[in-house]
């Protein structure tokens, strides 16, 4: 989050826009998240993944996940020779699979 952005509160509605009402902390009943990226991704970016990371500037000469990474929010794999970009929690079971 930058700066300039204010922090999102949870209203106690889903915000996936169906009405139902969520628990304390919570943005979206279970699974609702998933309906409404799915929902913006129809709405927005013609169901399609890569216009939406064209439309934030992303592709393949300017790559998102490093972005990801420079954000703070993710992490690279200390493995020699690895380039597997992910969450902490992501990066922990990619060793463990990896063996390294």
């Amino acid at each position: 989050m930058t700066k300039s952005e204010d922090r999102l509160m949870p209203t106690g509605t889903c915000w996936c826009g169906c009405g139902t009402e969520v628990g304390l902390g919570s943005f979206f009943s279970q699974g609702h998240d998933k309906i409404a990226e799915a929902a913006l991704l129809a709405a927005r970016y013609e169901n399609s993944v890569a216009r939406l990371i064209a439309q934030h500037g992303f592709g393949p000469h300017n790559g998102i996940r490093e972005a990801a990474v420079e954000s703070g929010h993710w992490e690279a794999c200390p493995g020699a020779d690895c380039n597997y970009l992910g969450t902490p929690a992501s990066i922990r079971n990619h060793r463990k699979k990896a063996q390294h």
